[in-house]
């Protein structure tokens, strides 16, 4: 009952919030041409004032500043209520001037005879302070650090995208969480935009209120010396109080808002509020109270100065760092204090159980990489590798074997290694106290660090400490921790040697579980039409070219209908392509109706066919192969630049062997034949390549 009471509460209010907003701006549109009474301009400064008070503490206790997105409007609407009261009282104070300091009010003359003792002149001298105050130190200030947040946000957003893109691709977060994250960094940057263009409103509010009070002592002279014959010192005292009091009605509302915008824009995103991060901070250290402590008891025993005032004080620091060291103590004793190690058990006799098999995959790190691995410590690593085999398992199609970790001592500290079948494959090194900023092309400077390559793509990077991560995102770094390198590496050798880690096994448990669905599909397929082995040798052929094992419906549908035709793994592999063209030019091209190609001049088609057919089975002379590889990797580069894939489509029977021309130097080139483009799909032609070309 309690939470239904609460939720509709909630509701009943967003109900008011609806209908508040609209009305609160039409009543400060008609309070620009609507005179007020005066009863009703004390109701509203003091609910001015109030307003800016509530904004203070929402922006003091608010944790991050995205938490408080509608500041920048609220902003606006004080802003022009305040301008509104302004003018509501301005024609108020020239219309009843002269009948006496209450003519706007009893807020108004609150101000003009209490706050500055009804001394004009004083009153003039503390609302000058007010306005330098607001306006050269608080609202400037404000302004600029709103300007530079707004640029360097902008500049950041490319390279926040791409490490959400990286985090997704190595596993690390799903796509909910790919695109929550991105909405945040969307608002993170509509945000410091808004407040960019709001804090010029602030600024221009305290021009406002030095202008209006110039005009309201001038206008108010005026009409009371020539339409009420009033003397020169009463019409001085009564305008000068009544636009004095007007003036730090409106300045203080405006000080408090000012105050409130800079606070949000110097805010750093965090778990605590404003509040606890000061405190945290600045008492973290029990040093940082206790030098305060020792330079206040010094001059504390100076003489002439207020010795009372600077040694309690520094009683009160002194105690302070006491209590802060002896609760860090305190929580050091309360940690567990470590296992001893066991001693180590007797050496045993050598036997057959000694001979481990090797790791289909593995991943041995340096000893400085331990923690990483190790949850105790608050490592995501193992973590991360699960995402990466649950990403990769539901692409390729068939289940990525358990990766072993384990340490290895003849490696060097920061190094790690990854193995299959127990052959290195890759090695690189990491910084576990730094972070990696990648350069993905284009960024705004040079960082300072330890340059390197992404272990993964081969770009440039730099390892940088972790204070540095804004600035790099700033400069269009893509920025990754160490956790995440090592993961992208895996993933990208696990997809690119996923040929190899498929086995008979991972073959007979596919068709198991296509049996459960499809009974007679399967029967009879292995190994009464096909051997195992041949439809190993196919499956991995698909994946050694790029094409994920997902349908297998379709390939086991293919096998049954091919085998009786050829049972040769190669011819078998090219039927297998044309029967999944559909979902191979989908993964290379998406849902667009066009499929920009790059195609080989006749001539050269018909050289190159010569070539394989002829007695040398495949032998090109060098200086063409160079020259083809020249044009394709030029052509390439160009589609990259373009946003486009780069699709090579030539006739099925150069197709294998172009593909493997390619494989190696040019991994982003697909290779189709004609077969494997499905109906509908239309071709666009984006270059030609001829014999001569290079």
């Amino acid at each position: 009952m309690a939470e239904t009471s609460v939720m509709l509460n909630i509701r009943e209010a967003g109900r008011t919030g609806l209908v508040g907003a609209p009305l609160l701006l039409i009543a400060i549109l008609a309070m620009l041409v609507v005179p007020l009474p005066p009863f009703l301009l004390d109701i509203f400064f003091t609910f001015n004032i109030a307003l800016a008070l509530i904004v203070v503490m929402a922006s003091v206790y608010t944790r991050r500043p995205l938490d408080f997105g509608t500041f920048p409007t609220v902003l606006l609407l004080a802003t022009l209520l305040r301008l509104a009261l302004n003018i509501a009282s301005t024609r108020i104070v020239l219309l009843e001037g002269h009948t006496g300091t209450d003519a706007a009010g009893h807020v108004i003359e609150a101000f003009g005879e209490f706050v500055v003792g009804g001394n004009y002149a004083v009153g003039l001298v503390v609302f000058a302070i007010l306005v330098i105050i607001n306006f050269v130190v608080v609202t400037k200030g404000a302004g600029r650090i709103s300007e530079v947040s707004a640029r360097f946000t902008l500049d950041a957003m490319p390279g926040k995208q791409m490490a959400i893109d990286a985090d997704l691709n190595a596993g690390v977060i799903d796509q909910e969480e790919a695109k929550r994250r991105r909405a945040e960094v969307v608002a993170e940057a509509d945000f410091y935009g808004a407040m960019d263009g709001a804090s010029k409103f602030v600024r221009g509010d305290a021009i406002a209120g030095i202008l209006i009070l110039f005009i309201n002592i001038v206008g108010g002279l005026t009409i009371g010396i020539l339409q009420h014959d009033m003397a020169f010192s009463e019409a001085m005292r009564n305008y000068t109080l009544l636009t004095i009091g007007d003036g730090l009605v409106a300045q203080i509302p405006s000080l408090v808002l000012s105050t409130a915008a800079a606070i949000m824009v110097t805010r750093v995103s965090s778990e605590q509020d404003m509040g606890g991060q000061i405190v945290n901070q600045l008492l973290e250290n029990p040093r940082t109270l206790a030098v305060t402590s020792g330079v206040l008891g010094v001059l504390g025993l100076l003489p002439g100065m207020p010795n009372t005032v600077f040694l309690g004080l520094s009683a009160v620091a002194g105690g302070g760092s006491y209590l802060i060291y002896r609760r860090r103590r305190e929580e050091a004793a309360s940690e567990p204090e470590p296992v001893p190690e066991e001693p180590p058990p007797e050496t045993k006799e050598l036997s057959w159980d000694d001979v481990q098999p090797v790791d289909t995959i593995g991943l041995e790190v340096g000893y400085r990489l331990i923690p990483l691995v190790d949850k105790n410590q608050g490592g995501q690593l193992m973590q991360r590798i699960k995402g990466v085999r649950k990403k990769l398992t539901q692409e390729l199609g068939f289940l990525i074997p358990s990766v072993h970790i384990r340490d290895n001592l003849e490696l060097s500290p920061n190094a790690y290694r990854i193995t299959l079948m127990g052959v290195t494959v890759a090695e690189a090194e990491v910084h576990p106290e730094r972070e990696l900023a990648i350069n993905p092309g284009q960024v705004f400077g040079t960082l300072p660090g330890i340059p390197t390559k992404d272990p993964a793509f081969c770009m440039d990077a730099v390892w940088i400490e972790p204070a540095q991560r804004e600035q790099a995102q700033t400069m269009g770094y893509t920025v990754v921790d160490a956790t995440t390198v090592i993961a992208t590496h895996l993933s990208h050798v696990l997809q690119t040697h996923a040929h190899e880690l498929l086995g008979r096994e991972e073959v007979q448990q596919l068709l198991d579980n296509l049996a459960r669905r499809h009974p007679k599909l399967v029967e009879g397929l292995v190994p009464d039409t096909l051997p195992l082995g041949v439809v190993h040798k196919v499956l991995r052929n698909l994946l050694e070219e790029k094409i994920p094992l997902r349908d297998m419906r379709t390939i086991a549908e293919c096998l049954a209908a091919e085998a009786a035709t050829s049972q040769d793994p190669g011819a078998l592999t090219s039927a297998l392509r044309v029967a999944l063209g559909r979902m191979i030019v989908q993964d290379i091209n998406g849902l667009r109706p066009d499929l920009p190609v790059i195609i080989l001049d006749p001539a050269l088609e018909r050289l190159l066919q010569e070539s394989l057919q002829g007695e040398a089975r495949g032998a090109v002379e060098p200086g063409l192969a160079e020259r083809i590889h020249h044009a394709l990797a030029e052509t390439v580069r160009r589609q990259e630049a373009a946003g486009e894939p780069a699709v090579l489509l030539v006739p099925a029977t150069l197709r294998p062997w172009l593909a493997r021309f390619v494989r190696s130097n040019l991994p982003t080139l697909h290779v189709l034949s004609y077969d494997e483009i499905p109906d509908g799909k239309q071709l666009k032609i984006v270059a030609s390549i001829g014999r001569n070309e290079g």
